[in-house]
């Protein structure tokens, strides 16, 4: 029963445009827990229970959270089923760790890193030391830049397809993004293979995305540098867009 109900309810947020990638997977997880233990409904006690199964206090919220807005919806259908308190764990305490400002020389270092890479002769230094330029320049998300086709390399810029509200935009690029692109193109269009995706790995295929968290963090601890996430802020007065690559 409650897998059918986290269906419909999966296909409805997915209808109102959201992923609902970590939610679902979350769910999932909970529901199969549930159903395990002759679970029909969602059971304040259930949801304590798996919760407090996770590592941290942290994730043992967000899967709390996570159920607690399947159990509202649930709810206003079917009164048995539990709406678990937001706050079953207590008030989080919340703290925002402060972001690391990376300045130019600290991206151009991290491009540097990333065509230290190898296999020698291959394209992935490239495909790295391009994709890291491109998202510092730019701003854009991993799952972004990992989701362009070279069909999407326009004379304008790139056009960004499946945003939230699976809408296309269209990314204008600063002079020095694009010819750093371009090198990264040219050698692209001598690799076989079958795949379309602008950005590949050295076995022709596009580097999933904790692929791409993996060689960030591999990079970013190689130089010493700051690597929480692979996203980029600026000091006051810097430039986004002027980012190049070179070999």
């Amino acid at each position: 029963m409650l897998s059918k109900l986290l269906a419909d309810h999966t296909a409805l947020q997915q209808a109102l445009g959201f992923k609902f990638r970590t939610p679902g997977i979350l769910l999932r997880n909970f529901v199969a827990y549930a159903e395990e233990r002759g679970d029909r409904h969602v059971m304040k006690a259930r949801v304590r229970e798996w919760a407090l199964l996770a590592p941290s206090p942290e994730q043992r919220r967000n899967r709390l959270l996570a159920v607690r807005r399947f159990a509202i919806a649930l709810h206003a259908e079917d009164p048995l089923n539990d709406v678990p308190s937001a706050d079953l764990f207590g008030r989080a305490a919340h703290r925002r760790r402060a972001p690391f400002i990376y300045h130019q020389a600290d991206i151009r270092r991290l491009i540097d890193g990333a065509l230290s890479l190898g296999p020698i002769g291959s394209i992935r230094p490239r495909t790295y030391s391009t994709m890291f330029g491109l998202i510092a320049a730019t701003g854009m998300r991993v799952s972004e830049a990992i989701s362009f086709r070279l069909a999407d390399v326009t004379d304008d810029g790139l056009i960004i397809s499946q945003t939230k509200f699976k809408k296309s935009r269209l990314l204008p690029l600063h002079p020095t993004t694009r010819q750093a692109l371009d090198r990264y193109l040219v050698e692209r269009m001598t690799e076989t293979t079958q795949s379309d995706a602008l950005f590949i790995s050295h076995q022709g295929t596009p580097p999933a995305y904790p692929t791409v968290v993996t060689v960030f963090l591999q990079v970013a601890r190689a130089i010493g540098g700051h690597y929480t996430k692979v996203r980029f802020a600026y000091a006051k007065g810097e430039r986004a867009g002027n980012i190049t690559s070179r070999r």
